[in-house]
């Protein structure tokens, strides 16, 4: 396979390589096409239907960087473990989307990306993009090293849109729109320069988006904070709810989700056990619970192991689910004693946590989607 143009021109970079399936015919393009990105970025496995298969790259260099206009219809690319393990050098993506919508997924995250969002995409590591409609992307590849960052640093960019609002994205979205667009015609000289500027300013930036979290601030915390226990209350009856889908639902880290708990002295993962755990006894106290097996109530709030929660429920209260449920039934049909206390007000103060940080009860809590038996 060859590009459709590569001119050299003295003293300057090579000014453009172009590739389009706009010649090829139509039962070749599949396999033009996926050789054209797997030139530009890296291998890379395609699906796309050969008859509505077209598309065009447009790429020229910086010195040791590579810039790249990517357009075309309907697409779905993987980079899987097969791929990487051939050892090809290690590059970064940075990728900016100009026209349609991409779902992005790597590192345990999916991102969704509209026009003017820029996305990380890390191509040591495995990862799926998908564009369901015709799409345009200017990208700027550069060898990962280059950063200086570690792994996990690395990790915790990709896969993570950055809105053209937020300081970086409205730095970002225009410098890399200039820079692809006008790239091969700098001279080779100016070139370099640029490309050692590049990669200083994204270190910078990089930087700054790592070690400044959304929201890192106390006034911001005291904001986040009580949306995410909201979220938390929103989702109980989920058991595939973890600190992962908690903070990608929240654009933070999972390192941060777990700073914005140590204020409440406990961990994500308890904090989603003991919301279910209040909400599991004040269903058992009720007297339509007289009919539900405790296990049918467990799993109402997320649990997946009866066992496992008449163990935590035991450690939390003192008694097991049964035997709370019958102190209740036998409470609400005994008349209150002289002194004006019923057997049900004695049994919920025995039943007070054992911990002064778990979180107050709440009753207005309404089954609404996902939750998870997690401890993190």
């Amino acid at each position: 396979m060859s590009p459709d143009s590569s001119i050299q021109e003295p003293g300057r970079q090579l000014s453009g390589t172009l590739y389009t399936t706009d010649s090829v015919p139509t039962d070749h393009r599949q396999t033009y096409w996926r050789e054209a990105l797997s030139r530009t970025f890296a291998a890379v496995d395609i699906a796309v239907s050969d008859e509505v298969c077209s598309g065009t790259i447009r790429t020229s260099r910086l010195g040791h960087l590579k810039v790249a206009t990517v357009e075309g219809g309907p697409l779905w690319v993987r980079r899987t473990p097969q791929l990487i393990a051939r050892g090809e050098e290690e590059y970064l993506v940075v990728k900016l989307l100009v026209r349609g919508v991409a779902m992005v997924e790597q590192d345990a995250r999916e991102g969704h990306l509209h026009p003017g969002e820029i996305v990380f995409c890390d191509l040591t590591r495995p990862m799926r993009m998908e564009f369901l409609h015709p799409f345009q992307t200017k990208s700027l590849v550069l060898p990962r090293r280059l950063l200086d960052l570690g792994e996990s640093d690395l990790q915790r960019l990709t896969a993570t849109p950055i809105s053209p609002d937020t300081t970086l994205g409205s730095l970002l979205s225009p410098f890399l729109t200039q820079l692809v667009d006008t790239a091969e015609t700098y001279p080779s000289a100016t070139g370099e320069v640029l490309a050692r500027h590049i990669v200083d300013l994204l270190t910078v930036l990089a930087g700054e988006r790592l070690h400044q979290e959304v929201g890192d601030t106390p006034s911001a915390a005291r904001v986040l904070l009580p949306r995410i226990q909201g979220f938390i209350d929103q989702h109980l009856a989920d058991p595939d709810v973890t600190p992962e889908v908690i903070a990608r639902a929240h654009q933070i880290s999972v390192r941060y989700l777990h700073r914005l708990f140590e204020t409440e002295d406990v961990t994500v993962g308890r904090w989603i056990q003991r919301r279910r755990l209040q909400e599991c006894r004040r269903e058992l106290a009720r007297g339509q619970a007289a009919g539900r097996t405790i296990a049918a109530v467990a799993h109402q709030w997320g649990f997946t192991s009866a066992a496992h929660f008449s163990r935590v429920f035991r450690a939390a209260y003192g008694m097991s689910p049964a035997e709370w449920r019958d102190s209740a039934a036998l409470a609400s049909r005994t008349p209150p004693s002289p002194s004006g206390v019923s057997r049900v007000s004695e049994a919920a103060t025995a039943l007070r946590p054992r911990r002064s940080h778990l979180p107050p009860a709440r009753s207005d809590v309404h089954l609404a989607g996902e939750a998870g038996d997690t401890a993190a």
